[in-house]
């Protein structure tokens, strides 16, 4: 009973390690900063109202920083959002200046280069009147090709998901 016992413990421990270091691996950061820069450019999708929206990217400070504009037909340029992405040593950050007057910032928690998918997650925030005022809490992004980028940006409110935007861009020029 004892080596039984035992045997189990050892099982359980060998898959929480692997799954913690699995989990702690560090995703390629620069990498992914790097795929952001080629984003450089304008931008554009149409909702199924045909209404347009608008990102602007531009790499700025010598390299070390991509700001992204959103401006919406339906919003308009009074509401225009900007969204920094930067590296703060091994980690990608984003800050978020939201027209909810908060700053969201996130982390990069996982970057693959072969199907151009890259995942941020909240990390904490500036501007927010309480912990549960309603702020974008997480962006997915999928690199299709050169021209073309998926994005769900999912907006939080009360501790919960609230609504997710599924946005698709075709770069302009």
């Amino acid at each position: 009973m004892k080596l039984r016992l035992a045997v189990v413990i050892a099982i359980l421990t060998t898959a929480v390690l692997a799954a913690a270091s699995s989990a702690a691996k560090p995703i390629q950061a620069t990498a992914a900063f790097d795929r952001l820069k080629q984003m450089a450019g304008e931008w554009e999708s149409k909702d199924s109202a045909g209404k347009k929206s608008h990102l602007h990217y531009e790499v700025v400070s010598s390299g070390s920083a991509v700001v992204e504009r959103y401006v919406s037909d339906s919003m308009g340029a009074d509401n225009a959002m900007e969204t920094v992405y930067y590296l703060d040593g091994d980690r990608l950050l984003l800050t978020h200046y939201c027209m909810a007057h908060n700053q969201p910032r996130m982390q990069a928690q996982s970057f693959d280069p072969s199907t151009g998918d890259l995942h941020f997650a909240f990390l904490d925030a500036t501007g927010l009147s309480s912990p549960n005022a309603g702020h974008m809490h997480n962006v997915s992004m999928r690199f299709v090709d050169s021209d073309h980028v998926n994005a769900d940006w999912q907006f939080f409110q009360d501790g919960k998901l609230k609504m997710t935007e599924s946005v698709q861009y075709t770069r302009v020029r």
